[in-house]
């Protein structure tokens, strides 16, 4: 493996040895601190143009497998590791990591003190980064001139409609950048799904008769999304059941009057401890979040919170007053887990029965 730096707009260096594509890349910098579920975290969505630090010390040891993708088109910027195994198959007769990424144009370093840098992101806050093959002056340049796009959702959700055809409840999926864990789940309850871009408007999805309509997970902030996005969720939440996701979880507030701000320190990582307030349950979750809901924010005459995080008491979910919507901001399909919050989707499907049955 040749010799490449990961460096950091702060204007620090971190020589490291180069694995997957050979590209030089720029990308904003998160990290992520789950034990497993590499593969689920590269090819999430909401990491479009960004480069993924692991605080996990080593990558790569199971390699690639077929039933672990979030995306069929991974859009990350770059992994940052300490340690990447060279295991080029498992049982399952899969890519190695670096075989991975080298298909999808992605480059990765390892050999670098992850620790360190995960406290300089934990001090600095966001910042821009590059993993290049020399640290001079002129890749320091071309660092400070990139300018990262907003259109995030733009780029990574679909442009056409398409189903998931099965025999059960008509569910529309929203997609903002779409987890295919949520799928996933949709599918083992028989769910006949059809995902729509995030453009389509009110009309276009009622047309569809949905039981109930989900707004999928996404990158970027909400605030860079166009008024007609709430319009569209203002008008849903009153016709049909209501689950949103993440990104659209932080749309479903913005619709019901709640403001969103940037958090100090980007949530990602499994196992967040969230309390579920109305039972006092404590679950473990997967986050991944750049924004929160501002809790002082929230019409409390139109909107019942549902989840805190137990670490800062975020806001992690929200439940309409009037109508049958709920939000959480963390993932609850178990994409790569944990398991502790899929029966959000049981709750869902019997919201959807219950009006079947109002209506029938």
């Amino acid at each position: 493996m040749a010799q490449r730096f990961l460096i950091l707009e702060d204007g620090s260096s971190y020589p490291g040895e180069g694995f997957g594509a050979g590209a030089t890349t720029t990308g904003e910098l998160v990290f992520n601190t789950s034990m497993l579920g590499y593969q689920e975290i590269v090819t999430n969505q909401i990491y479009h143009n960004q480069i993924i630090v692991f605080s996990q010390p080593t990558i790569g040891s199971i390699g690639i497998t077929h039933d672990s993708y979030e995306s069929i088109l991974p859009t990350a910027k770059g992994m940052v590791v300490r340690d990447v195994s060279d295991i080029s198959k498992n049982r399952q007769r899969s890519l190695s990591l670096d075989q991975f990424l080298k298909q999808h144009n992605i480059p990765g370093i390892s050999g670098i003190d992850t620790r360190h840098l995960i406290r300089q992101i934990q001090k600095n806050g966001t910042m821009k980064g590059s993993i290049v093959d020399v640290d001079d002056d002129h890749a320091f340049d071309q660092l400070h001139a990139t300018v990262l796009t907003n259109q995030q959702v733009a780029q990574v959700a679909t442009p056409a409609p398409y189903p998931n055809p099965n025999s059960g409840y008509n569910v529309v999926v929203v997609d903002f950048g779409l987890k295919h864990g949520i799928l996933r789940q949709l599918s083992r309850r028989n769910c006949n799904v059809t995902v729509l871009p995030w453009k389509t408007d009110a009309q276009s999805i009622i047309s569809l008769d949905p039981d109930g309509v989900i707004l999928s997970t996404g990158p970027g902030s909400p605030l860079d999304l166009p008024e007609s996005v709430l319009d569209m969720i203002r008008t849903i939440q009153e016709r049909v059941p209501l689950f949103a996701i993440g990104l659209g979880h932080e749309l479903f507030a913005l619709a019901n009057g709640a403001e969103i701000t940037a958090l100090p320190v980007a949530h990602h990582g499994a196992s967040h401890p969230i309390r579920k307030i109305i039972t006092n349950e404590i679950i473990y979750a997967l986050e991944g979040q750049e924004y929160v809901v501002d809790g002082e924010s929230v019409d409390r005459d139109r909107l019942i919170t549902t989840y805190r995080d137990l670490i800062d008491s975020s806001i992690q979910g929200l439940r309409h007053r009037d109508f049958s919507a709920f939000s959480v901001q963390f993932f609850p399909d178990g994409a790569p887990g944990p398991n502790d919050s899929v029966d959000l989707f049981d709750e869902f499907i019997e919201i959807m029965g219950t009006r079947e049955g109002l209506h029938g």
